[in-house]
């Protein structure tokens, strides 16, 4: 076994690292696993949990971080974006794969202070 100094990951979970980035999922300590997580076992060890799902209230995961950039490309808050602004919103959105994550047309709605009929309507507008 390969000794790492005290805060180097392991090279497991390096690995893991990207994977879980575009699939929605994150690391969670072994101690703070729930029974719906998956361990990370490495020559009979834990290592960490994978979790799917939403992301911890205080992390800043996925969608949320995809809604914050493409706000800050727009130059504010999407709440108050005119409507064809909000249409090139949810272009970028579905660009950067939002659309991917577990309620994302809810979220993104509410992000954008619309119904999420209208972000379908949006959405099927841009795939016409």
């Amino acid at each position: 076994m390969t000794e790492r100094s005290p805060g180097e990951a392991h090279p497991v979970l390096v690995t893991l690292a990207p994977i879980l980035e575009k699939t929605g999922g994150r690391l969670v300590a072994a101690e703070k696993a729930t029974a719906d997580d998956i361990p990370v076992v490495w020559e009979g060890e834990t290592l960490a949990c994978v979790r799917f799902g939403a992301p911890e209230p205080d992390t800043l995961g996925g969608l949320e971080k995809i809604l914050e950039d493409v706000a800050v490309e727009l130059g504010g808050p999407l709440t108050g974006l005119p409507r064809v602004d909000k249409q090139r919103a949810v272009r970028l959105l579905e660009e950067r794969g939002a659309f991917t994550f577990r309620k994302s047309a809810e979220t993104v709605a509410a992000a954008l202070g619309v119904t999420r009929f209208t972000v379908y309507n949006y959405l099927n507008r841009e795939r016409a």
